[in-house]
């Protein structure tokens, strides 16, 4: 069946990964993007390149400003709202600017689809930063990574919030409310809290997509500094995967709306930042990689795996691209592509 889709943030790494995932099944796309984000220009060409120039419909504009989405939201089917401020070092710089892009841009959102007539389904990305550090939850350091006492699975959705840093605040008011807009006002709402998301049109930088920013380094000579002791963990999820779980949560709101999903690559695909990451990217580029180490930074976990049990159960998805493999292709699609990162 044909929808039309509602994504803001369309043109940044989740977002025209996810238009391309709707264009292959032939569903109408709206991108409602800025164009702020490095790297969206290119992936709007990208898009246009690969599907046509009147592949979908762009409208150029800002979550911030409600009466534009109000304008635009009519007849919306599915509205995934990607768009939003997504490092915590820009949050702690920059808090107010902050909280107007993740928080009040989401109740925009919200409201522009309350006021809809279609009340379409929403997607929300949350984050894992809505659990801040977790200093309840026992961890243990090893000589390559730290590693949870209790939870072999991972962290499952009913660990406390404990919003951290400005960015956790402002995705976590957003987190909060895209909830009980399902609770107050009926409208199907998913929230997916996600941990290290990587793959093919990501522009990394140092402080936010970390494995795609190492991977540029590499390629263009940059310098790279290790904030911590690299033995920090994330559970890797590689794009192909995550818009998977999309359409399996938008394709059966009668299971999702409501839910809550913590969404990563699972114990499976866990791997520490650099003493584990390091030597992949060495084999890859062929040589040995200089870094610069410097202190934590806020709000920085020294372990976050994601437990996937509930989405398994529930919407019967799995990962199926391991971190080494799919690490692999980023560095390829990077290889080939060095021309865009400057």
């Amino acid at each position: 069946m044909t929808q039309t889709y509602f994504i803001t943030g369309g043109a940044g790494f989740i977002g025209s990964n996810f238009v391309a995932h709707l264009l292959e099944k032939n569903q109408n796309v709206v991108i409602f993007d800025n164009l702020s984000r490095n790297g969206s220009k290119m992936n709007l060409s990208w898009l246009r390149e690969q599907y046509g120039q009147d592949a979908f419909r762009l409208i150029e504009g800002d979550v911030r400003d409600s009466d534009a989405l109000d304008k635009a939201m009519e007849k919306m089917d599915v509205v995934a709202h990607f768009a939003g401020q997504v490092a915590v070092t820009t949050s702690v710089m920059n808090p107010k600017e902050d909280f107007e892009v993740n928080a009040l841009g989401t109740l925009n959102v919200l409201e522009a689809v309350r006021k809809s007539k279609n009340h379409p389904i929403v997607l929300y990305t949350s984050t894992n930063k809505v659990y801040g550090g977790m200093e309840n939850v026992r961890v243990i350091e090893r000589e390559n990574d730290y590693a949870y006492l209790d939870f072999p699975q991972g962290i499952s959705e009913n660990q406390l919030l404990d919003f951290h840093s400005p960015y956790g605040c402002s995705k976590g008011t957003g987190d909060q409310y895209v909830r009980d807009y399902h609770r107050i006002y009926g409208i199907p709402t998913i929230v997916f809290r996600q941990s290290a998301i990587y793959g093919p049109h990501q522009f990394g930088i140092e402080d936010q997509g970390w494995v795609s920013w190492f991977i540029i380094a590499v390629l263009t000579g940059k310098p790279i500094t290790i904030y911590g002791n690299g033995k920090q963990v994330r559970d890797l999820l590689y794009i192909e995967d995550l818009v998977r779980a999309y359409s399996a949560a938008i394709d059966h709101p009668e299971v999702s709306a409501g839910k809550i999903y913590n969404i990563g690559g699972g114990p499976e695909n866990c791997i520490s930042i650099w003493k584990d990451f390091g030597p992949i990217l060495e084999s890859l580029c062929g040589h040995p990689i200089e870094v610069a180490y410097g202190d934590w930074r806020p709000g920085d976990q020294a372990i976050y795996i994601s437990d996937i049990r509930k989405i398994k159960q529930e919407l019967g998805w799995t990962p199926t691209i391991s971190a080494k493999e799919g690490i692999t292709r980023l560095y390829s699609w990077a290889s080939a592509n060095r021309n865009l990162f400057g």
